[in-house]
């Protein structure tokens, strides 16, 4: 990947970009919302087995897709994680990197605040860089997205070849285009099916 600078990448609409992500999935590719407006748009943007609803656990976006791609090994694994959320576990930029997961992509949605809670300010609103800081944890392949087309070239990378990826995305303050159902258990039990994992014990 190349290496865009924060400073000139474009702010994006974050449910479009989710939108252009999930139309590249051709083989069954797990994807991690995280919580808030990051799983609210993959809901909205094409509902799948495939895609994981994270509600309520904040900064757990990417620990989970890294044990998901570590367990399937041939399945390509995106986490989408919050300025915000990312902060909650930051240190999980340097596990990843040690771990090395080939099959893993991150996507840092990056709106400066916490949109959901109200709009407060967070450090990347100051300028805090967190392509730079996935870098300096050792993820090389790490870059903002310039624009849209460079954003669709970048899952391209992805997809076809090794990781672990890092996209950082500056969004706009867009609200979120739907609401993701509030069913912990559905929402388990639709992913293990979509891993092809052993089913949970429901009733029907």
């Amino acid at each position: 990947m190349s290496v865009t600078s924060a400073h000139n990448a474009k702010p994006l609409y974050r449910f479009d970009c989710t939108r252009r992500l999930v139309a590249r999935l051709r083989n069954d590719e797990a994807v991690i919302g995280g919580i808030g407006h990051s799983n609210f748009d993959l809901w909205a943007a094409g509902h799948r087995p495939q895609n994981f609803y994270m509600l309520g656990s904040m900064g757990l976006a990417v620990p989970l897709a890294l044990g998901v791609a570590l367990a399937q090994p041939r399945r390509k694994v995106f986490a989408l994680e919050g300025d915000g959320s990312l902060l909650m576990q930051l240190g999980c930029l340097a596990t990843v990197a040690s771990l090395a997961p080939k099959n893993l992509a991150i996507l840092i949605l990056d709106n400066g605040s916490y949109q959901i809670t109200g709009g407060q300010r967070t450090p990347a609103s100051g300028g805090a860089d967190y392509v730079a800081i996935a870098r300096a944890c050792g993820l090389a392949n790490a870059s903002w997205a310039a624009d849209e087309a460079d954003f669709e070239r970048l899952v391209e990378t992805c997809l076809a070849t090794d990781g672990p990826h890092v996209i950082g995305l500056k969004l706009d303050d867009q609200p979120p285009a739907g609401q993701t159902e509030r069913d912990p258990v559905q929402i388990r039990d639709r992913f293990m099916r979509g891993m092809g994992a052993k089913r949970s014990a429901l009733p029907g």
